[in-house]
């Protein structure tokens, strides 16, 4: 059978190589290997040949790197004629064309690089052996024959690359065969695996708790699956035209010579922050990529904001506290005048969607052939504003009948008589993203580009510009979007409005509720903005704890419940915020066996887990004549003769206040430190107000302590006789949106919870609360976590609900 027949099956081609004929088949049904191997073996010349020999063609066919296919015909002569003949060769071959590309190479190099003409003898593959097993020897007498195998042929590979590893792994059987004598009955039991440590999940309950597996986070690495700076030579992307035309890119060899001599090796990244809002909790897993990444390869990271406005801009910086901006670039942005694939195209304000309207019937713009001394003519003229907004926009020449629409002729640059904030009014065009994106990426010599993955489709056009200029290629990397339940951040179409010069402009559902004041400003702590999450008190530890858990994937753009993100946050500051108690609806309860005037100061504990002995743990509490208990729900109940004064709940339990009934008195101390700080009381009588109302309750104290509760209540009472508690006002936060994905909703702005903030403006708290400040953060017992608003004044402070405590008896302390 001759190679090329016509006649010749590809079935009968494939397994007269000695490929297996279950593997033939499944070349067979793949189109494209099928291409590629049978081009193989043409450039092979080879009627039917070894199976060692077509098993290394076979993986030529595979493995072939696309921008090197110009050495394909060498490198198959090399196995054909047994210069290259195992697979450990031909990995370093793959790798070594890859690298040149389409360029030229020494055969001298790459026979050394390859180790043509190199044999292992035996004997050398035994002293290998013998020396690798003789430094495994403690682990070969620990695990017998369940010693990694393996783990031991690659030892000896790393010493011996070109041995034949089947000859390898022979010898190494062979002498452990000898040391370890014959397998008992123990060596052919299954090892047991260890349990591996997982990511970070959250599990739920039925009960709607959220509990925690805990592993370890923090030796997770998730930036290992990006490569290194040296490694920016293989193909990116291929990009495919509508004449059949395909363009492979990849940097050459001298191209990235440069990069390398001038950043040094070193990781550079870009986090570019959205063109028209605020940082949200979905830039947050940016930042953590994109910081995380060069930090953990000891690189830097530039902050390039896309937005003209000062105010946006200013934001940004607040929220990420880094002032270093992406370095001027605007005159290297101008396409070259040598190539021709820049035009300029002219528009009508009669026909001012003759853009869309060309592209969506993948048809040439009238101008697209424009002789190239006109454009840039033209251009200049829209440089120096000498034409309207709007009249004109300059154009690349890309494919209007590609499959992909960002093929279509992208608008490089626009007219707008802005003042850019840092050019001013030096220019009257502005770049589009689309062209700006790559090319300041290749000037400030980023290594990795990372982007979400709806930046995908834009690839081609990405690396199309780069290869028109002859610019260095980046690494580009999409991963998925974070998306939070019951809150918002899309981009998707909102309301529609015309600008002056008749372009429309969506405003991103965001915007809509700060711009409509559904929400209190763009730091609204319902809203994920990062300026919101700092309102309410939410670290960035806690933020990208949250986001390392998720872990860095780009399996597609799932929702991940907001309880994820508490958990996280519960787990920080239940280490870093002090306990205090605050009462929000406070219910007044008189002492009346406590000697009037008295004021006792009792020792409360700010972290439950500190010492007796550790005084600096301690804050000073008051208990006097009156004091003020926290009230989830009063009411007043007649049951048979037996009459319940006061009905609350703990711990999904109902409880009373009962005249003259010892055995319910409340212990009103901290829950986490049951007996230490207060009394046991009775109540003796209940003040009635209004409309059936509890005004007030008198009770007795048992200074003995000998009346067991049955149950406990956080308190706060006067500092001085007469004089009412510390004044606070407390916010408390629920979700924003009622759906857990009300982007998904027609009328979304129907589904804002209505309860999504409740501001309490006269709760009391304990006197040492007083001198809390902007950034303090507090665990209120039974209530929640919470932190210092900036609205707060020195004659009132404000608490905004950080979130809720994760415990059982927390839920009755929601509202």
């Amino acid at each position: 059978m001759a190679v090329g027949d016509g006649d010749a099956k590809p079935l009968d081609l494939f397994l007269s190589i000695g490929l297996d004929r279950r593997t033939a088949e499944s070349v067979v049904v793949n189109q494209r290997v099928t291409s590629n191997l049978t081009a193989v073996i043409k450039e092979a010349g080879v009627n039917g040949c070894s199976k060692t020999i077509g098993n290394l063609l076979y993986m030529v066919a595979t493995k072939f790197p696309a921008n090197a296919l110009i050495h394909r015909p060498t490198l198959v002569q090399y196995i054909v004629s047994s210069k290259i003949k195992n697979p450990a060769q031909l990995d370093v071959a793959l790798l070594f064309v890859g690298a040149f590309g389409p360029e030229s190479f020494s055969l001298d190099e790459f026979e050394q690089a390859c180790g043509v003409g190199v044999d292992v003898s035996v004997e050398e593959i035994h002293s290998t052996v013998a020396a690798v097993l003789e430094e495994n020897m403690d682990a070969i007498l620990e695990h017998r024959y369940h010693i990694n195998v393996g783990n031991l042929c690659g030892q000896v590979r790393k010493q011996q690359p070109w041995a034949n590893a089947k000859i390898v792994k022979e010898v190494i059987d062979e002498k452990l065969h000898r040391i370890l004598g014959e397998r008992t009955a123990e060596d052919d039991k299954k090892p047991l695996k260890k349990q591996q440590q997982k990511i970070v999940k959250i599990e739920e309950q039925t009960d709607g708790t959220i509990t925690p597996v805990l592993t370890l986070e923090e030796e997770v690495n998730p930036f290992l699956i990006f490569p290194e700076p040296a490694e920016n030579y293989k193909v990116h992307t291929e990009i495919f035209f509508s004449n059949g035309d395909i363009w492979r890119a990849h940097n050459t060899k001298e191209k990235l010579e440069r990069h390398l001599k001038v950043t040094g090796g070193r990781v550079f990244t870009r986090f570019p922050p959205e063109p028209n809002g605020y940082l949200h909790i979905g830039h947050a897993k940016a930042l953590f990529i994109n910081f995380g990444l060069t930090e953990e390869r000891g690189g830097s990271c530039y902050l390039r904001p896309l937005n003209h406005d000062d105010s946006y801009l200013s934001f940004c910086l607040l929220d990420l506290k880094i002032p270093t901006l992406t370095s001027k670039k605007e005159n290297t942005l101008i396409i070259s005048k040598k190539t021709s694939n820049g035009w300029v195209g002219s528009l009508s304000r009669s026909r001012m969607f003759e853009v869309k309207e060309y592209r969506e019937k993948k048809m040439n713009s009238p101008w697209r052939d424009r002789p190239i001394a006109e454009s840039l003519k033209l251009f200049e003229d829209m440089r120096q504003g000498f034409i309207d907004e709007g009249k004109a926009t300059l154009r690349l020449k890309q494919d209007m009948q590609s499959h992909n629409k960002n093929m279509y002729d992208l608008i490089a640059y626009r007219i707008k008589f802005t003042a850019h904030p840092q050019v001013g009014e030096k220019w009257c065009i502005y770049p589009s993203y689309d062209y700006s994106h790559c090319i300041v990426d290749s000037l400030e010599n980023i290594t990795h580009s990372l982007c979400s993955l709806e930046f995908e489709i834009r690839r081609p056009s990405y690396y199309w510009l780069l290869l028109a200029l002859e610019l260095y290629q980046p690494y580009v990397w999409e991963y998925s979007r974070l998306n939070v339940s019951n809150t918002m951040m899309s981009k998707r179409k909102g309301t529609e409005r015309y600008t002056r010069v008749y372009q429309v402009v969506r405003l991103k559902k965001l915007n809509r509720l700060v711009m409509e004041k559904w929400v209190d400003g763009w730091d609204d702590p319902r809203l994920m903005t990062l300026a919101g999450l700092r309102r309410r008190g939410v670290s960035s530890t806690a933020i990208n704890s949250f986001i390392r858990g998720l872990g860095i994937t780009r399996s597609g753009n799932s929702m991940i419940r907001v309880d994820h993100l508490e958990h996280h946050i519960r787990e920080e500051l239940n280490k870093t915020a002090p306990r205090t108690m605050v009462v929000l609806r406070p219910l007044k309860v008189v002492i009346t066996n406590l000697d009037s005037g008295l004021i006792m100061n009792l020792d409360v504990k700010m972290w439950p887990d500190a010492s007796s002995d550790d005084v600096s743990s301690n804050y000073k509490v008051p208990i006097s004549v009156g004091k003020w208990t926290r009230r989830v729900d009063t009411s007043i109940l007649g049951i048979g003769w037996f009459h319940l004064q006061v009905l609350f709940i703990l711990n999904n339990q109902i409880f009373a206040l009962m005249i003259q009934k010892t055995t319910t008195g409340l212990r009103l101390v901290n829950l986490f430190s049951s007996g230490k700080y207060a009394f046991p009381i009775k109540c003796t009588e209940v003040i009635h107000g209004d409309s059936d109302t509890i005004f007030e309750i008198h009770a007795e104290y048992d200074p003995s302590k000998k009346i067991k509760p049955k149950g406990v209540l956080h308190w706060v009472a006067q500092p001085s006789p007469g004089v009412d508690p510390l004044k606070v006002e407390v916010r408390l936060f629920e979700k924003l949106f009622l759906s857990e994905d009300p982007a998904e909703l027609e009328d979304w702005l129907s589904d804002l919870n209505p309860h999504s903030k409740e501001v309490i403006p006269e709760a009391y708290a304990v006197p040492s609360l007083a001198n809390a400040v902007l950034g303090d953060k507090f665990q209120f017992e039974r209530l929640g976590y919470f932190a210092v608003d900036p609205d707060s004044t020195p004659s009132k402070l404000v608490f905004n609900r950080t979130t809720t405590l994760r415990d059982s008896y927390s839920k009755g302390a929601r509202k």
